[in-house]
């Protein structure tokens, strides 16, 4: 006689999921229709949580979003359908390329890792200013440009979400570009210059920044020392 199974385990091959399936229902309401492998989403599917009323249609591994696929979920007001994710996936997470829908006008479209911003990237903010150039951990890194709503800009080297490195900035309202280095965000050293001038609503004359001593008292000892060098040399 042919060796058989344990009835337990036959049982148990009999119950697991594998194959395309029409839709199958979880306790909870929520509804899975596509290919399964081993009793995980595994293939081409589409998943609808009942709770949230949010759609996955895309392609899965072993029980996680993994390559192509489209998140939707409910618009409050329309009640319909709208786009929240459509890209690459991986593992459950973004990642690859994609374009994720903060709302109606706040938009990111580019690489993703792990679930985060990662590599080159275009944000389209809520306030119209637009960010196009490198990202990492979800934060602005690397070299960018930030176009503001109202024609000034800022570009150049970006760590953390902030300005740091070398850069220049053009500020449209009073025509004025200002090229050197950031530090954290804040301009440290630099040259300022009219640029576009005439294009500015209200043209102003041109003021640079205070400059002050990066340590005043050794600047000062340095002096000292270099003047009674002379004065024994003189002597």
């Amino acid at each position: 006689l042919p060796h058989l199974p344990p009835s337990s385990a036959l049982k148990e091959s009999m119950t697991l999921k594998s194959g395309f399936r029409h839709t199958v229902f979880s306790l909870n309401g929520d509804k899975y229709t596509g290919e399964w492998q081993d009793n995980r989403k595994h293939g081409i599917g589409i998943q609808m949580w009942k709770n949230t009323g949010a759609v996955y249609n895309g392609e899965w591994r072993f029980g996680k979003y993994d390559g192509y696929g489209t998140y939707y979920v409910l618009d409050p007001e329309s009640k319909g359908y709208v786009w929240k994710y459509d890209g690459e996936w991986k593992n459950g997470k973004k990642h690859g390329y994609g374009i994720y829908f903060y709302n109606n006008t706040a938009v990111y479209e580019g690489e993703w890792s792990e679930g985060q911003r990662s590599g080159r990237g275009k944000m389209f903010h809520e306030n119209r200013d637009i960010y196009e150039g490198e990202w990492m951990c979800d934060k602005e890194h690397g070299e960018g440009k930030l176009l503001y709503a109202n024609g000034s800009w800022y570009e150049g080297s970006w760590k953390d979400g902030k300005r740091n490195g070398s850069g220049k900035c053009y500020n449209s309202e009073k025509g004025l570009l200002y090229v050197g280095f950031w530090i954290d965000g804040e301009a440290k050293c630099g040259t300022l210059c009219e640029y576009e001038k005439d294009k500015a609503p209200e043209p102003s004359k041109c003021k640079f920044p205070k400059l002050h001593l990066v340590d005043p008292e050794q600047v000062l000892k340095e002096a000292q020392h270099c003047y009674h060098s002379k004065s024994r040399q003189q002597g």
